[in-house]
């Protein structure tokens, strides 16, 4: 079997404020690049971590990303203050309002890759600014490169033509529901995952929430669809990256079967482990599940998850 390939994530670094109904937590790691680049080692090494952050950033995030083998020399340092964001959850988890947000160093940032990171084939672009993607992927040299990437409300409202030109450039999108309406003024999902398409990414994942997600490729496998679940929790602590989660487990398992070129079933087998990947995630505050994740308990989860989902 090929070796693993190497992973370039480029996004947000946050410091998060968090209140659920029953608890909350401050200073917590956030962003969604860190929570793609650690659920990413799960599954290939090395994984290259691209952002920036603020003097105040708590130096023990840092050390534990490292320590998960998150490399960090794409991590510019400002002496402004990092971007910090603050929410809270109600009983129904899907249910969120911010309560703050801080972008801070975030908002003047300018993507810069060194010639090694240029050359990374697997890239993920995390949530952010479409103006900054498109800075990213002016910088990637990799000739066969696969781009996953992910956006937000905030960016079709206000840097739609900028999201335009990111969706040509890519391989895979991953957007949740909501988004996928709005971006395409369809009610129908199987009709927005075919207009996402036709604007560029080869595949398209409509995140569910916690009723999973649906894949959009080629139509000459499964009719170009596959539907699957989310893996049922009997109680929900912090939801918070779950999203980012996915994405960057997604990216490891890709990145673990040594190419760029994709089959239809290898997205589909990407998915499935992000699906479960995510799931642990939703079982503690920030990352504090995921980072102490014995390879065993995510292999016993997606065996379980197999059996649940066959019929």
């Amino acid at each position: 079997m090929p070796d693993p390939l190497p992973v370039l994530v480029g996004g947000s670094i946050a410091i998060d404020n968090v209140k659920t109904p029953t608890a909350e937590a401050s200073n917590l790691l956030g962003g969604s690049a860190s929570y793609a680049a650690l659920a990413a080692t799960y599954f290939t090494d090395p994984v290259h971590l691209v952002g920036i952050i603020g003097n105040d950033y708590p130096p023990e995030h840092l050390v534990m990303l490292e320590s998960h083998g998150v490399k960090l020399e794409g991590v510019d340092r400002s002496e402004g203050a990092s971007f910090t964001w603050s929410g809270e959850y109600f009983q129904n988890m899907n249910d969120r309002t911010t309560h703050h947000v801080a972008v801070n160093v975030l908002e003047d940032w300018k993507v810069s890759l060194s010639p090694e990171l240029a050359e990374v084939p697997l890239v993920v672009l995390a949530n952010m600014a479409p103006g900054n993607q498109l800075e990213f992927l002016a910088q990637c040299s990799a000739p066969n490169r696969f781009v996953l990437a992910d956006t937000m409300d905030l960016w079709i409202g206000i840097a739609r033509d900028s999201l335009e030109q990111v969706m040509k450039e890519i391989d895979l999108l991953v957007i949740n529901e909501t988004e996928a309406r709005e971006y395409t003024g369809s009610t129908n999902l199987v009709e927005a995952g075919a207009i996402l398409r036709a604007k560029g990414p080869k595949f398209v994942v409509i995140k569910l929430g916690e009723f999973g997600a649906i894949l959009f490729g080629p139509p000459e496998i499964n009719h170009g669809l596959f539907r699957c679940g989310a893996f049922p929790l009997r109680e929900v602590v912090d939801p918070t990256g779950a999203g980012d989660t996915f994405l960057g487990a997604m990216a490891g398992y890709l990145a673990s079967l040594g190419t760029t070129d994709y089959s239809f079933i290898q997205i589909r087998d990407a998915i499935v482990r992000g699906t479960v990947m995510a799931s642990f995630t939703c079982e503690a505050f920030s990352t504090r599940r995921i980072q102490v994740l014995p390879e065993e308990d995510l292999l016993g989860r997606l065996e379980i998850f197999r059996e649940m989902s066959c019929w």
